[in-house]
C-alpha cells in the first residue's frame, strides 16, 4: 500500500507557515509515495545519478539527476540549466506525471495555483551529505514558486531570509513532507544540514529530494 511508510508525527500540524509565502505541508506526498519512488527509479535509469562539481572545483556531496525540459547542472563553467544531459548528450527524461500532479496540488495549497514546472532536480543524499545555504537564482522568472518533496531518511531543512546572514529556521523534514515557497520568500536562502545515518524502509540509507521549478 502507498501509505505503508507514513512517518509524519500526528501531534504536529499538517500545515506550517515557515515564512511569508512559504508553507510546509506535512505528509502531503505519502499517498503517492510508491508511485513517486518508482518514477525516481525510472528517471535515474534514463539519466543516472552523479556527483556534480561546482565552479570552484568542489564535488557536491549529494548525487543528482534531472528530468524535464531543462536540467540544473554545475561544472567549472558555472551554474545553469541545460536542455540535455551533459554526460549522454540526450534530452533529460520527461517529468513524470505523478511529480507534476503533486507539485501543482501542493503549490495550490500553498497559495500558488496553476504551477506547471518544467524542471525537476532530483537529489540523493547519503549519510554525511549536505547542501549549503543558497538561493535559487538560475531561473528565468522568479514569479513562480518552488516545490520541494522529501522521501526517505529525515533531514534538517534550513530556511533563512534574503540575506545569507539572516536568522535561519531549522525544520525537521520527514518522509512525505512537501515544502512550497514563492512570492516574498522566493529568494530566501535555504539548505540541508548534514544527513544523519539511518535506514528507511522506503529508500534504505538515503534521502531523496525532488525540487520542482519553472526554469525557462
Amino acid at each position: 500500500m502507498d501509505d505503508l511508510f507514513g512517518d509524519t508525527d500526528p501531534t504536529l500540524p499538517e500545515r506550517d507557515e515557515l515564512a511569508p509565502g512559504a508553507v510546509l505541508l506535512r505528509g502531503r506526498a505519502l499517498a503517492a509515495q510508491a508511485e513517486l519512488l518508482r518514477a525516481v527509479a525510472a528517471v535515474a535509469e534514463a539519466a543516472p545519478f552523479r556527483h556534480m562539481v561546482t565552479p570552484g572545483g568542489f564535488r557536491m556531496s549529494a548525487a543528482m539527476t534531472n528530468c524535464g525540459s531543462a536540467g540544473w547542472v554545475t561544472d567549472r563553467k558555472g551554474y545553469r540549466y541545460a536542455p540535455a544531459d551533459p554526460e549522454s548528450g540526450r534530452p533529460w527524461p520527461a517529468i513524470p506525471a505523478v511529480f507534476l500532479r503533486l507539485a501543482a496540488d501542493a503549490a495550490a495549497e500553498a497559495g500558488y495555483p496553476g504551477f506547471l514546472p518544467d524542471a525537476c532536480l532530483v537529489n540523493r543524499y547519503a549519510p554525511g551529505a549536505k547542501l549549503s545555504l543558497h538561493q535559487d537564482r538560475d531561473e528565468a522568472d522568479y514569479d513562480h514558486p518552488i516545490v520541494s518533496v522529501s522521501l526517505g531518511l529525515p533531514a534538517t531543512f534550513q530556511f533563512g531570509g534574503p540575506k545569507r546572514a539572516d536568522p535561519v529556521r531549522r525544520i525537521r523534514l520527514e518522509h512525505g513532507d512537501v515544502v512550497a515557497w514563492g512570492g516574498p520568500s522566493r529568494l530566501f536562502h535555504h539548505g540541508v544540514l548534514t544527513l544523519k545515518d539511518g535506514d528507511h524502509p522506503a529508500t534504505g540509507r538515503a534521502r531523496i529530494n525532488l525540487t520542482l521549478r519553472k526554469a525557462l
